[in-house]
């Protein structure tokens, strides 16, 4: 079929205007170029990737040697948690009165001592009238422990405030019931430090109350923060003062309360804690 038919017209066989014409096929030069072999178009894509994790390897080991989340000694943690994993050094020489004393003269002994000083504060030792005492010599410093002892003194002898709490006159619970007062120390920060005082924070949970059948005031569960002003003296370090506020407070979970008599059990049971970082 030509042209010329398509338009009735095999006498001229012209090419119709809208029609593109087709140029004869060129001969392929000599030098043409091969084409790329698969397996080098591999090899390099290879390349590429290894070169791009080689990049991102060496960008975490430039951020790692900045200390952007090494573990540190703290000297540049600004006001970071530092882990109580073990260091090493020994936390306290021993014990007076059942308390842990001779903590070190350093951050961390100033920390070991207010863990564990809020443990016997926190106790029912506390509700005793000689005990009080015991503790109050052994936790304060000597300028601090006369007033504050009867500071105590009116506070945990205090008739409506025994009362409010189901103790008798002289701290003691009623025949049946077991009488509760513990602190569980949870973290402590120091808030500043010098090598004769120091200012340490102790974020505790509390249990507080009467585990017995016939309890109106039963346990419950509590979270304070207490912040300790301590002193090195007589070889140790000892509280002044110390403030006390309410929370942080986790949200509770929703489970079962034990019964009085599973709480009483758990106390005879499972002893309290000293502390020491």
């Amino acid at each position: 079929m030509s042209y010329g038919d398509d338009y009735d017209d095999t006498r001229t066989g012209r090419l119709p205007s809208q029609t593109r014409t087709r140029l004869p096929e060129q001969e392929e030069p000599a030098s043409r170029r091969a084409p790329a072999s698969p397996g080098r178009s591999i090899i390099t894509i290879v390349a590429v990737i290894v070169i791009l994790l080689a990049a991102i390897v060496f960008a975490n080991l430039s951020r790692d040697g900045d200390g952007g989340s090494g573990d540190g000694d703290g000297g540049d943690g600004g006001n970071a948690a530092q882990a109580t994993a073990p260091t090493g050094e020994r936390p306290v020489d021993g014990a007076t009165n059942g308390i842990p004393t001779g903590h070190p003269r350093t951050e961390q002994g100033a920390q070991s001592a207010a863990a564990n000083y809020a443990v016997a504060l926190g106790g029912v030792e506390m509700y005793d009238e000689l005990s009080r005492q015991t503790i109050v010599e052994t936790v304060y410093a000597p300028d601090a422990a006369a007033d504050r002892a009867a500071e105590f003194d009116d506070a945990y002898s205090n008739p409506e405030f025994l009362q409010r709490i189901g103790l008798d006159a002289s701290g003691t619970a009623p025949d049946g019931l077991t009488f509760i007062s513990r602190t569980i120390p949870v973290g402590t920060a120091v808030v500043a430090y010098t090598d004769d005082t120091a200012t340490v924070s102790v974020w505790y949970s509390s249990l507080f109350g009467l585990a017995g059948t016939e309890s109106r005031n039963p346990v419950t569960e509590s979270w304070y923060t207490n912040t300790y002003e301590l002193v090195w003296a007589q070889e140790d370090w000892r509280v002044t003062d110390f403030t006390q506020e309410d929370g942080p407070a986790p949200v509770g979970r929703d489970q079962r309360a034990s019964t009085a008599e599973e709480m009483a059990d758990a106390i005879e049971q499972f002893g309290g804690f000293t502390y020491a970082r």
